[in-house]
């Protein structure tokens, strides 16, 4: 009787298992990272790496990023157009911040995601991981 009961546990737990691995795999995530700034002659050229593991490609997405100056103080809001995210794929995009010093950026935030089209509504925000590869914070 022991030996069934382990048996029909140890089913259990292995359909448990299988299930939570399902749901984790359709929630996915969209990985945005701050990689690199560098001064140019317009201002800063911001470096970003995406990778879309949600469950659907991106047609096109932008981002209405929030940058913080030296002072702790929001410098500007703006919006980047990252285009396209293809579904399992990372994206490097560069953009060139007109007076902006490299430099005075001490943090960087992701406030909301005005087009994000083909996931369903809301999943490119609830979806979004960020990090950063420089001593800038980056948040979303």
């Amino acid at each position: 009787m022991t030996v069934r009961f382990a048996a029909v546990a140890a089913g259990m737990v292995m359909a448990v298992s299988s299930v939570c691995q399902a749901q984790n795999a359709a929630t996915g995530k969209l990985d945005v990272e701050l990689n690199a700034l560098a001064s140019s002659q317009k201002g800063c050229m911001m470096t970003f790496v995406a990778e879309n593991n949600l469950q659907a490609p991106i047609n096109k997405i932008s981002f209405e990023l929030a940058f913080f100056n030296d002072r702790n103080a929001v410098d500007r809001i703006t919006v980047l157009d990252f285009r396209d995210l293809p579904q399992g794929k990372k994206r490097v995009r560069q953009f060139d911040m007109p007076n902006v010093k490299c430099e005075t950026v001490t943090r960087i935030i992701i406030n909301d995601t005005p087009v994000c089209d083909g996931p369903a509504a809301g999943e490119c925000m609830k979806g979004l991981v960020t990090r950063s590869q420089i001593s800038v914070p980056f948040e979303g």
